[in-house]
């Protein structure tokens, strides 16, 4: 079985932009039926929510009882390419709570940390990254490779021009930032440079028990 190709266009204008989270539930035996009957749903949500929802697309535990998402997208970059047609929905509406827990330049270093690579593999990493965001260091208005060597050389107390003398106007701000930056595998976003400390992680959720209080089904 696959997804069906055109439900994002045909559908997106329904999406509510400003949410974190937006997935699409389908009636999977409708589905198979060949009927697309599903509605968004914005998370966080709660229990109560997600009954109604279920309850609108046909799902009644009887004829119908097994539902998948057809569509999803956040409003955080990145985050959909880690979610799939059978994901948790109690995960997901976790993983949407932590996230409006963080602040505007929290998310500008969370994202950038997913564009980094490495550090995310699963919808339960992207849980534990709220928690270590710790782990990574932004420079804010650091916005290219000239700028991060500037920083390096001219303002972060790593080097004493003073004993370089006359040396230092030969430095090459750009090329040595080129260097930091491909060294520390950090990555420029709008507001600075975000590359991590090398501080190690910890990791709350284990990936199978969604505290209570976040599950929805």
């Amino acid at each position: 079985m696959q997804t069906l190709p055109h439900v994002s266009s045909c559908l997106e204008s329904t999406v509510v932009g400003s949410s974190t989270i937006s997935v699409f539930i389908t009636n999977l035996g409708k589905y198979n039926e060949g009927e697309l009957v599903g509605e968004w749903l914005t998370l966080p949500t709660t229990s109560e929510h997600v009954t109604q929802r279920l309850e609108r697309i046909g799902i009644d535990g009887i004829q119908y009882e097994e539902f998948f998402l057809t569509d999803y997208e956040s409003s955080v970059s990145g985050i959909s390419d880690y979610i799939s047609e059978y994901s948790n929905l109690n995960e997901l509406n976790y993983l949407a709570s932590r996230l409006e827990e963080l602040s505007s330049n929290d998310i500008e270093i969370y994202e950038a940390v997913i564009d980094i690579g490495g550090h995310v593999q699963s919808v339960a990493d992207l849980i534990n990254l709220v928690d270590n965001l710790d782990c990574f260091q932004c420079l804010w208005n650091v916005s290219d490779e000239y700028d991060l060597g500037f920083y390096w050389i001219e303002e972060s107390g790593c080097y004493n021009l003073k004993d370089l003398g006359n040396l230092a106007n030969y430095f090459d701000y750009e090329k040595y930032g080129r260097d930091i930056a491909l060294e520390q595998g950090g990555t420029f976003c709008s507001s600075g440079y975000v590359y991590h400390t090398g501080e190690s992680f910890t990791e709350n959720y284990d990936g199978e028990c969604v505290p209570e209080e976040y599950c929805v089904l």
